[in-house]
């Protein structure tokens, strides 16, 4: 098995878990405010993380702390919109939108590399606003839900935190740089909290179930896995794999909250999963290849 097709596995294991995260923190927000909620769930996520790699913490350098610092101010104000929007819409809805990034991810990466984006990148985005649109707009534009904008910008600020990602994880160690950055979004959502919220401590024994779940799996182990894992597939490549978090997230959305779409949202979802599968695959490469098998027992 090569490493490339192991992260892909192990990414594919974290979509599973982001998906589900979007039905677990939906149901904390119930209970507990925005920024509080975030505040412990990524501070048990650094603390537990640091015991583990404890010897790595302990040996990293200014250039791990600097890129850390970085990531960790992005991811902050991507969960920030993200939660915050989650509040107004739903968890389906919302992994929907947020999926909206891998057809950003390769039109980013080509402005960024001063290149002009492929044909079937700029269709592809065309296809997702439409979809986006069906999802997102009710009647008409003055009736758009404001969680699905704050969504929609999440996805926007989560377009560069893969790119980053993909680019620092080759310069210092993975696991240092994953676990450091938990650390400062847990203290820019304690500063947020205790300036805009009044912070509790959850009494009620689900919250605590949700915050566990999600600090020990969706963000301590997801964040450091992602972060090795996209040292050996590209930042394009791990976008693609992240179009199932949707998938999963309205799975379990119809399943625990029996939350659906409707008709129009369910053909705005379809288009938005088209065009991030039509960003990534070589489908003329494909259908060659295809050809070629169909075609070789007649050629002998």
């Amino acid at each position: 098995m090569s490493n490339q097709l192991k992260a892909d596995i192990a990414l594919l294991f974290v979509t599973v878990g982001w998906g589900a995260s979007f039905i677990l923190t939906k149901e904390a927000l119930a209970q507990v405010e925005t920024f509080n909620f975030l505040t412990i769930r990524f501070a048990i996520a650094f603390v537990i993380s640091s015991l583990i790699f404890f010897k790595k913490i302990m040996r990293t350098n200014k250039k791990t702390l600097k890129y850390s610092i970085l990531l960790g101010v992005v991811l902050y104000a991507h969960y920030a919109f993200q939660t915050v929007g989650l509040n107004y819409t739903s968890a389906s809805k919302s992994a929907f939108i947020t999926g909206f990034n891998v057809v950003m991810v390769p039109i980013l990466s080509a402005l960024l590399n001063k290149t002009i984006p492929e044909k079937k990148v700029i269709v592809s985005a065309l296809l997702a606003l439409t979809g986006l649109g069906l999802l997102t707009l009710k009647q008409n534009i003055t009736k758009v839900n404001i969680g699905d904008v704050y969504t929609l910008v999440c996805a926007i600020i989560f377009t560069f935190y893969i790119i980053l990602v993909g680019k620092y994880t080759l310069k210092v160690d993975s696991i240092s740089l994953a676990v450091m950055q938990l650390g400062v979004v847990g203290l820019l959502n304690f500063v947020t909290t205790i300036t805009v919220e009044t912070p509790i401590i959850p009494k009620d024994s689900g919250v605590w179930f949700d915050i566990l779940v999600l600090s020990l799996v969706c963000t301590s182990g997801a964040y450091i896995i992602q972060s090795v894992a996209q040292r050996y597939t590209s930042s394009s490549h791990a976008a693609l794999i992240y179009t199932g978090e949707p998938v999963f997230a309205a799975i379990f959305g119809y399943v625990l909250f029996n939350e659906t779409l409707g008709m129009k949202g369910t053909i705005g979802a379809l288009m938005i999963m088209t065009s991030m599968i039509m960003v990534e695959v070589d489908l003329q490469k494909l259908f060659k290849i295809k050809r070629r098998r169909v075609g070789s027992p007649l050629q002998k």
